[in-house]
């Protein structure tokens, strides 16, 4: 039976092993640049489809969570959404909802679904190019 030795360049057994003990700094840098992206979209098409009149409110409680580990521990997560609560007691969600999927008596005016699928690719992109800096700087 044949046998095959592999051997890797020294400096990028070093450069791997360095990856792997800065992997908890790396993946929420990568996470937060797609997660701007997104956020832009989202901010963008809010604007679009609130009225004129509107407060404000809901726009400005727009944000991105920290990145952070699920508690299982099988990956990372970061959330664009509303900070809670409003000044007039509603719920930033129950009105960004309403507004996404309509109700009874008011049309909808989707705004996530569009601005997560027509920026997925750059978010992809981001985190990418942000991935290839970081591990360029290791």
């Amino acid at each position: 039976m044949a046998r095959v030795s592999i051997r890797l360049p020294v400096d990028f057994e070093k450069r791997l092993s360095r990856l792997a003990d800065k992997t908890d700094e790396i993946i929420p840098k990568v996470l937060e640049a797609g997660g701007e992206v997104v956020l832009a979209k989202v901010r963008s098409n809010l604007q679009s489809v609130l009225s004129p009149n509107a407060t404000g409110e809901l726009e400005r409680s727009l944000g991105l969570s920290p990145a952070k580990q699920k508690r299982d521990g099988s990956g990372w997560d970061i959330k664009a959404g509303f900070n809670e609560p409003r000044s007039d007691g509603e719920s930033n969600a129950k009105i960004a909802n309403i507004i996404e999927y309509g109700k009874y008596n008011q049309p909808a005016r989707p705004f996530l679904k569009p601005a997560r699928s027509a920026s997925r690719k750059a978010a992809i992109e981001a985190m990418t190019e942000k991935f290839n800096t970081e591990v360029d700087g290791i």
